[in-house]
């Protein structure tokens, strides 16, 4: 049997200096599962009857939510897979995902990468910005929240599925629904239909005809402001998604059979790669909110009930979260709870302090962007903690400052020495879809990407140990008479006030 020192896809990973010792073994030797696809059969196979997912109908019903296995799991994918090949899906083809979570959404997810592309998508955005983002993915049948999940969401559905010219809408019920369902009104030239009755009848086995993807291939396409703000598809690869989630799943610091609950949604990176793909790598059972997510008003009157009933391990969510937590009375057992992860904005030393003085959990803050897949840093707990920084670069990427002249060169920068952050390595995205052609998407780094090198947009400084202290974003900086004032300064001296739970701060012309 291996141990945590012997067993090439798990190494030892507690502290910082054990970065070293991980990458002096070449990633390829690693063992890594090529795709998600991949990643669903391993942990079908290793732990076929143990729970892989609960979904909870809302925060108030905790004893009430569905619960999947792993083998369960598998087995949706294989009949959604099915499915979806039948109403034309293929490998350069996307399936768009346009509802909140519920039950059967992480299943539609991975059988859209297995037979072609997910292209998940807000389903509070409005009909038109939602077609926008669809027609760019090449979005063939479309899955929605169907009437009695989200109401708002399923009118955008219909009218993107006409405008599109989409072969099918699949609707989604939420968990716990009455067996009678809704009549689904027509859409004129689109077969509609409810997801789960639709592949009810599908086999469990994978159909012939649908061919398994490679590490290479187009899994995902996720919304992004990008790195110069403007609304854009960035593409991820299987590879890149699988090994972001081996680098965080590496993580020593949880059991094997440690709980994960998830709040965020699934158009987000983090609930895929940290709360979906991460757990699936490992065989935790990852237990995931109602529909509204982290906005759920109950959520938090009942969280720490939640964490007690599932004996939860983990959470991973953003400061505003660990904001609303740090108020709300620990009523119930939570001594289950190791660490907390933050990420998807800086952390105000502010809500740290309250959150691990009110709970007694330390918060893990990591770094990330879209277009480096998903994480690229981590913290870590006790005499190895440095809570001033976003954590340690992860195995296999490289970070680095460089000073961007106006000429738009780059210059290397010394360890310690500010400037923007550049990142490299296996989860570099391959680029945003900027159009389609009879081959499938047409991708471009549109200038973020050089030499392998990718430009975040933000202003840090890194240590030569690898870890990376933040320092704002370079096109946030304000600069009043040609003193460069970094916003988050400001943002802190006003988050350390009682009554104010966020702030922003902006330059503004001088007349």
């Amino acid at each position: 049997m291996n141990t945590p020192d012997t067993d090439p896809l798990w190494p030892a990973y507690d502290e910082p200096d054990d970065l070293r010792t991980i990458e002096s073994v070449p990633l390829r030797d690693r063992g890594l599962p090529g795709t998600t696809y991949d990643v669903l059969v391993r942990a079908a196979a290793l732990w076929p009857d143990r729970p892989a997912l609960t979904a909870l109908p809302d925060a108030e019903r905790r004893s009430h939510g569905e619960v999947t296995t792993f083998a369960q799991l598998r087995d949706q994918v294989h009949r959604l897979a099915n499915l979806f090949h039948a109403y034309g899906v293929r490998r350069t083809t996307a399936v768009g995902l346009l509802t909140p979570h519920t039950a059967l959404l992480p299943a539609a997810l991975l059988a859209a990468q297995l037979t072609g592309v997910a292209a998940p998508v807000n389903p509070a955005l409005t009909a038109g910005h939602a077609e926008r983002l669809l027609r760019l993915s090449g979005a063939r049948i479309l899955v929605a929240a169907g009437p009695e999940l989200d109401p708002a969401a399923w009118r955008s559905a219909r009218t993107v599925a006409a405008s599109l010219r989409c072969t099918a809408l699949f609707a989604l019920r939420p968990v716990g629904a009455p067996d009678a369902a809704p009549d689904l009104e027509p859409v004129d030239g689109v077969e509609v239909g409810y997801l789960h009755l639709a592949a009810a009848d599908r086999p469990a086995g994978l159909h012939p005809g649908v061919v398994p993807p490679r590490a290479g291939d187009l899994a995902a396409y996720f919304p992004t402001g990008g790195t110069t703000g403007a609304p854009k598809l960035a593409a991820h690869t299987h590879a890149n998604e699988v090994t972001d989630a081996w680098m965080i799943a590496a993580n020593s610091m949880l059991a094997p059979d440690s709980v994960v609950f998830a709040g965020l949604p699934l158009f987000h990176v983090n609930a895929l790669v940290v709360t979906l793909l991460a757990p699936l790598l490992r065989g935790r059972h990852s237990v995931w909110a109602g529909p509204l997510g982290y906005r759920e008003p109950a959520l938090f009157r009942h969280f720490w009930k939640i964490v007690e009933h599932f004996r939860i391990a983990t959470l991973s969510a953003v400061p505003t979260v660990y904001a609303a937590l740090a108020r709300v009375p620990v009523d119930a057992d939570i001594s289950s709870l190791r660490f907390a992860v933050v990420g998807a904005s800086p952390l105000p030393g502010t809500v740290r302090e309250a959150f691990e003085r009110h709970t007694g959990v330390p918060l893990c803050q990591g770094y990330g962007l879209t277009e480096a897949t998903c994480g690229t840093t981590r913290s870590f707990l006790g005499e190895h903690s440095r809570p001033e920084a976003a954590g340690q670069r992860l195995p296999y990427v490289r970070v680095k400052t460089v000073r961007i002249d106006g000429d738009g060169r780059w210059h290397d920068l010394p360890h310690g020495e500010p400037g923007v952050l550049v990142v490299s390595g296996p989860t570099v995205f391959p680029g945003y879809v900027v159009g389609r052609d009879d081959r499938g998407p047409r991708l471009d780094t549109l200038g973020t990407v050089r030499l392998g090198w990718l430009d975040t947009g933000d202003l840090a400084r890194v240590d030569p140990d690898g870890f990376v202290f933040l320092l704002g974003r370079a096109k946030d900086l304000i600069i009043r008479g040609g003193h460069n004032i970094d916003p988050a300064v400001i943002e802190d001296a006003l988050l350390r006030h009682p009554a104010v739970t966020g702030a922003s701060a902006v330059g503004r012309p001088d007349p």
